[in-house]
């Protein structure tokens, strides 16, 4: 792909993932690349300045992976919805519903190309990876982007609705009319009807609405170019999994990224969390949607 004319084509892959699936930590690590171009925080916060992010890599890679935690002052990569509602379309920052390719016109497609590539060059890098969270919106970034591969974060989705439950951008309080999802499809709908209209079960029905989501993206694009990580496996294994995701992204393994990876803490600490958080009879009623 030549974004705005350009000579030289990149690479660009998108990390995908429900949200609370662990797809952040993965981004930033593989961030760490230096053959990586990304979003940053920092650029999406001065979105009115247009900020290319042309010391991002060098920045990220000489602070310690401290000062990307969130909940603090950090630099991280982002997924830069700021940006992209002034630069492309607010479209792609909150869908009612998942983007496909018949949501892709030719000034959206333009916008998006020039979007990408003038940061991917003003990096200086060849690949550009970039994370979204919610709808996967493969399917329209592929229509885009036709060679763009794709890395799907799965977390068990116990853990991903207890982690919704104690968000404060979680509007599912609200019900399905007041959140950010759209109409509960019909068995769902009854489902969370015969809970008695649980919390707990609708963050249980969105995980599900969402790999349902999923599953139609990959059932969609070429095995190739879509590639399943179990979140739970990236912290039992991260050497393993950040090379199998190294490999699939077309990026070496070197001594630098060796040396990030090492200085990175993978905790198992949350993940049975859902066990301590809810109790024994929530756990049933979201173990029971299907």
């Amino acid at each position: 792909m030549s974004p705005e004319g350009s000579a030289a084509p990149f690479d660009l892959s998108f990390i995908l993932g429900t949200g609370r699936c662990g797809s952040s930590l993965v981004h930033e690590v593989l961030s760490r690349h230096r053959d990586v171009a990304f979003v940053s925080n920092v650029d999406d916060r001065l979105a009115p300045l247009d900020p290319l992010g042309r010391w991002n890599g060098d920045l990220f890679r000489r602070l310690p992976p401290s000062m990307s935690v969130k909940g603090r002052l950090r630099f991280a990569p982002s997924e830069g919805y700021r940006l992209l509602d002034r630069q492309v379309s607010p479209m792609l920052s909150e869908p009612t519903r998942d983007l496909t390719a018949e949501d892709v016109t030719p000034w959206i497609a333009g916008q998006m190309e020039g979007f990408f590539g003038r940061r991917v060059r003003a990096q200086h890098r060849r690949t550009m990876v970039h994370k979204f969270t919610g709808w996967p919106r493969a399917r329209f970034l592929a229509q885009i982007f036709p060679d763009a591969r794709f890395v799907h974060v799965v977390r068990d989705g116990r853990s991903v609705a207890n982690s919704w439950l104690q968000m404060s951008w979680w509007r599912g309080y609200q019900g399905p009319h007041g959140w950010q999802w759209g109409d509960l499809p019909a068995p769902y709908r009854d489902q969370w009807a015969s809970s008695g209209k649980s919390f707990v079960a609708l963050a249980g029905i969105a995980w599900m609405v969402l790999m349902d989501a999923f599953d139609a993206s990959r059932s969609h694009l070429p095995s190739a170019r879509w590639l399943d990580v179990r979140f739970e496996d990236v912290v039992a294994d991260p050497t393993g999994e950040h090379g199998r995701m190294l490999e699939f992204l077309g990026l070496p393994w070197t001594a630098d990224f060796d040396h990030a990876l090492s200085r990175v803490t993978f905790s198992e600490r949350r993940r049975e969390a859902f066990r301590r958080d809810l109790t024994p009879a929530q756990l049933a009623l979201l173990e029971d949607i299907e």
